[in-house]
């Protein structure tokens, strides 16, 4: 018994060091600036976002996969370029931006798959991931919200589900009508 906990600590080591290093060469907290949006001649401040922590809830998701779901998130949001920065939790500068939102992740279900029984069978194995993404602003009003999932069917480890989760919440947030310049007006609920 203790040796499969050493195994798994010493697993969600190994995951995190090769998420680390899959990710982009930014330093941690950097993020690239965003373009204006619109173009349509209007000087309002443009919004940025701070990505939380992944709230895993009551599931004992593991914690490769709060961290792989963080830092897809914090990369699949500069890679929109919809947002002028995108901060992490906790960093300091983002209390300096008038606009910014804040994006709350909460696991609601989570189902484990099998790499070898999706390689040998294509019909099983999937593993599966479904949350609630919240932007909110400074004040708590919620002016996005949406329960998004993601999954891995086929060939790919476990953890691509956590990249396909986030580019789905990405995508979600990018094609929804609350941003833009000025305030949100409407609060946007529903299921991806």
């Amino acid at each position: 018994m203790k040796t499969s906990k050493c195994n798994l600590s010493i697993a969600c080591g190994i995951a995190l060091v090769a998420i680390m290093l899959a990710l982009p060469g930014r330093l941690p907290g950097q993020t690239a600036p965003a373009k204006s949006p619109g173009g349509n001649g209007t000087s309002a401040t443009p919004w940025s976002v701070q990505v939380d922590q992944v709230d895993s809830g009551n599931l004992g998701l593991a914690c490769s996969f709060q961290i792989a779901i963080y830092e897809n998130l914090v990369d699949e949001l500069n890679k929109t370029k919809q947002f002028q920065q995108v901060f992490r939790d906790g960093d300091v500068r983002a209390g300096e931006f008038p606009n910014l939102l804040v994006l709350k992740t909460t696991v609601e279900k989570y189902t484990a798959g099998s790499e070898t029984r999706r390689a040998v069978t294509t019909v099983s194995g999937a593993t599966k991931l479904t949350v609630r993404s919240q932007l909110l602003t400074r004040e708590g009003k919620v002016v996005f919200e949406r329960t998004v999932n993601g999954d891995v069917r086929f060939f790919g480890s476990n953890l691509r589900v956590t990249h396909n989760l986030a580019h789905n919440i990405a995508k979600t947030i990018k094609q929804s009508s609350w941003s833009g310049p000025g305030q949100p007006t409407a609060i946007l609920t529903g299921q991806l």
